[in-house]
């Protein structure tokens, strides 16, 4: 048993937060179902950095985020078999899914979520069909994510380097994230911030400008 700093409840010595106050543990590498060496190869792989997570049960907090995938990772290993599971991942929904899988080093998932929507908008005719495309990465990004993960463990652990120095410069090539994208994140979105201004300055409607001397399209008029 641990007990938590916080509040002094005791815990399981595997639990990841406190079952009172919901406290994470995360100076420790989650003791779950994976062995050991591969579970510090995962919380490496992941990152020290921390981040804004939020979760139904716990709110809002400002922790590593690796307690957490690996809680979630979890779920998709049943028996030894790894299968789905319905998971939810919140910033790959709220923000644009390509600049999360942009910032976790998934570069062809982000060209994906890049090319996807533009694609989709233009074929159909609808731009809110992003809305789609969001929902997808949000109910399928951790299971993206674990395999990515998974993938590149394996082939850390298939060279069989033991110098811990060689491990580190291979984890931190291949995994951990690119801060940059917070960058370009900001910059994108006062971007589309000011063309959308420039459009309701100008009138600009989904059919296009209203011309002067032309009626205005039935869906104005109805509106109006």
């Amino acid at each position: 048993m641990k007990s938590c700093e916080k509040c002094g409840q005791a815990n399981a010595d595997d639990a990841q937060y406190c079952a009172q106050c919901g406290t994470g543990f995360s100076a420790e590498v989650p003791a779950s179902s994976f062995v050991s060496d591969e579970t510090r190869l995962w919380w490496d792989f992941i990152g020290p950095h921390k981040a804004i997570l939020f979760s139904w049960t716990r709110g809002w907090s400002w922790d590593r985020p690796a307690d957490r995938y690996l809680e979630r990772f979890n779920k998709f290993r049943s028996g030894g078999v790894t299968r789905f599971a319905l998971t939810w991942h919140w910033p790959a929904f709220l923000l644009d899914p390509f600049l999360w899988f942009l910032y976790r080093t998934m570069y062809l998932y982000a060209l994906v979520y890049a090319v996807g929507p533009v694609v989709s908008a233009f074929l159909t005719g609808d731009f809110t069909i992003g809305i789609v495309w969001r929902i997808m990465a949000g109910a399928s990004a951790n299971y993206i994510y674990y395999w990515h993960i998974k993938e590149h463990v394996a082939e850390i652990e298939k060279k069989q380097v033991s110098a811990p120095a060689i491990i580190e410069e291979q984890i931190r090539d291949r995994g951990g994230v690119q801060p940059y994208v917070i960058w370009l994140g900001v910059a994108l979105h006062l971007f589309l911030l000011g063309v959308i201004i420039e459009m309701i300055r100008e009138g600009t409607s989904p059919t296009g400008p209203f011309q002067p001397g032309k009626p205005k399209p039935a869906v104005y008029r109805v509106m109006r």
